[in-house]
């Protein structure tokens, strides 16, 4: 059954996103990055994922950071491969289609898509 509701406001980014990395920190493929090759502060990183996402759907100029420069850090700690962006959108794409439908929804995918693509980019222009 598809969900009725779209994603509306912060409050519906921080439920995505709670349930997203309830799913990562499991996840065979990705879940060693988060809890093994870098020893994240949640406290911190979740909020700030709340901010990116809210900046990126709402247009909102809080997320003050550079997820490419990170994910190049990260990737120098243990390769990034196709297919751990690819599981990182499965699980993305799948955590918002189990709780939201409608163009905000659609939107957070498209931007999922563009984010791990650009930083797929961005990380074979400097091996």
């Amino acid at each position: 059954m598809t969900p009725e509701r779209d994603i509306l406001d912060r409050k519906d980014i921080q439920f995505l996103i709670d349930s997203f990395y309830k799913k990562v920190i499991k996840d065979d493929t990705i879940g060693h990055f988060f809890n093994e090759v870098v020893v994240l502060d949640w406290e911190k990183h979740i909020p700030l994922m709340y901010d990116f996402w809210e900046t990126s759907l709402f247009h909102k100029a809080i997320y003050k950071g550079n997820p490419i420069k990170t994910h190049i850090d990260l990737h120098f700690k243990s390769k990034l491969s196709k297919g751990h962006f690819d599981q990182w959108l499965n699980l993305f794409k799948a955590t918002i289609d189990e709780n939201f439908s409608g163009p905000t929804a659609e939107l957070a995918k498209q931007r999922a898509i563009s984010i791990a693509t650009i930083i797929q980019i961005k990380i074979s222009q400097v091996e």
